[in-house]
């Protein structure tokens, strides 16, 4: 394998992990507000509308992220 080659699969796992981190951490600052919402005795409709768009949204973001990585990796060492 050659150098170049290492740093673009190293560059790879960095995507991946990041979108795993990015997601993760705005599905647990959902949580947040709606565990914060309820605590105050606020509305939860808010913070429960957000979180029924934005969650799946973000989980399609990392399952693309995902599939284009491991087409990559699968389909780029048959070339």
């Amino acid at each position: 394998m050659e150098t170049s080659d290492r740093l673009i699969r190293a560059l790879q796992w960095v995507w991946v992990g990041f979108a795993f981190f990015l997601v993760g951490g705005i599905i647990i600052w959902i949580v947040h507000l709606i565990r914060t919402s309820w605590s105050l005795d606020d509305t939860l409709s808010a913070s429960i509308g957000i979180s029924l768009v934005a969650i799946p949204i973000f989980l399609v973001f990392m399952g693309v992220v995902f599939y284009v990585f491991w087409g990559v990796a699968v389909h780029g060492r048959e070339r």
